[in-house]
Order: C-alpha cells, then structure tokens, then sequence
C-alpha cells in the first residue's frame, strides 16, 4: 500500500521543455493549409484506441497532430505537417540493464537488436532510489536514444551521471525503454526494468 499524495509540480527543466514543445506543436498546427488541417482531421479515424474500460477513442485533428509529432521531437526527428497512415511499430521484448559505481558505467540490452529499421528506441530513466522503493511510475526521464540498426547493449552511463549525478551502489533505477516509428511517430508500448547498480 502507498499513502495517496498530491501530485507535485517540480517544474523542471525537462517539463518546461516538453510544456514548450506542446504549445509550438499547436500553434503549428494552426499555421498549416486548410488541406493538410483537413487532412488530419480525416485521418483520425485511422488512429482510433481503446482505452483501459474498453471504450473506443478517437482523438481530434489537432491532437494527433500534436502526439505523433510530439513523439518525433523525442527522437530528434523532423515534424511531420502531412497526416500519415498508420504503420507499424515493433514489438520491444525484453529490457535488462547492469550499473557500476566504481566503474561510472550503465548498460541497456534489449530485443530485438539491431533496432528495426524506420524505429528509434528512447531510452528512459528514473533517479537512483534506496533498495526498499520500488515504484517508479510517472518518473522516467529520457537519457538517450538507440537509433535505426543499434545494437544491444549500449552503454548510458555518461548520459545517466549528466542527468542525475554519480551511480551509487546498492542503490536502484527504473529503466525504460519505448519504441517510436520515425515515418509516422506513432509510439508503442514501454518496457521496463529495474537495476541494482553494483559496486
């Protein structure tokens, strides 16, 4: 069991900058030809989910728009004004990670390798947390991509201490890996891992 708490709001610079890149993607979309406007207002159909109730969901031109081009800025890949029709995206099977303190290194595997072709892994962290904590929703950071034809493993260590300071031994971070199709930006499903960094 956990105590409910109210959501804090740390204003980060990493949420300051997703913030911004939400509000230039909308004024974007506002900025296009009736056409392309009229384009991703039909395409939604194609983009339509269930949620966890099981209740179809079909978003708005705009935010389609937004998402997909949302998830191509995460893998620094240019926007895309033209609606696409929906691809693929592969299927990340498994995610194991090992860290050194002493060493100063942190290593992501993963399958498949080499990463699909038209696919770019982000790959997300959380900050090291005591050995009793376990829960990691909602904290993951991105730390670095693993582009088309990458290959497992991929050392993150540098990147990790950038962000979040020294590895600590014994210590725990939530790792998280998401694959994004850079032709449509449509985003699959995350998997994740927990690593207990070593001495």
């Amino acid at each position: 069991m956990r105590t409910k708490v109210t959501p804090v709001n740390r204003q980060t610079t990493f949420q300051s900058a997703v913030r911004n890149r939400l509000t230039a993607f909308a004024q974007n979309f506002r900025a296009l030809t009736a056409d392309q406007i009229a384009g991703w207002n039909s395409a939604v159909d194609n983009f339509k989910k269930t949620d966890i109730f099981g209740d179809i969901k079909t978003p708005s031109g705009i935010n389609l728009y937004v998402k997909l081009n949302t998830n191509l800025a995460r893998v620094a890949t240019a926007q895309i004004d033209d609606a696409p029709l929906p691809g693929s995206v592969p299927a990340i099977t498994s995610v194991s990670g090992t860290a050194s303190a002493g060493g100063g290194t942190l290593s992501i595997a993963w399958t498949p390798t080499p990463v699909p072709a038209d696919t770019t892994f982000v790959i997300s962290a959380t900050k090291q947390k005591s050995p009793g904590q376990s829960f990691f929703k909602g904290q993951y950071t991105d730390i670095d991509i693993a582009a088309a034809g990458g290959t497992s493993p991929q050392a993150v260590g540098t990147e990790y201490i950038a962000k979040y300071g020294d590895l600590i031994e014994g210590e725990k971070i939530g790792i998280q890996l998401t694959a994004i199709n850079t032709v449509t930006g449509q985003r699959g499903l995350p998997l994740t891992a927990v690593v207990v960094v070593g001495a």
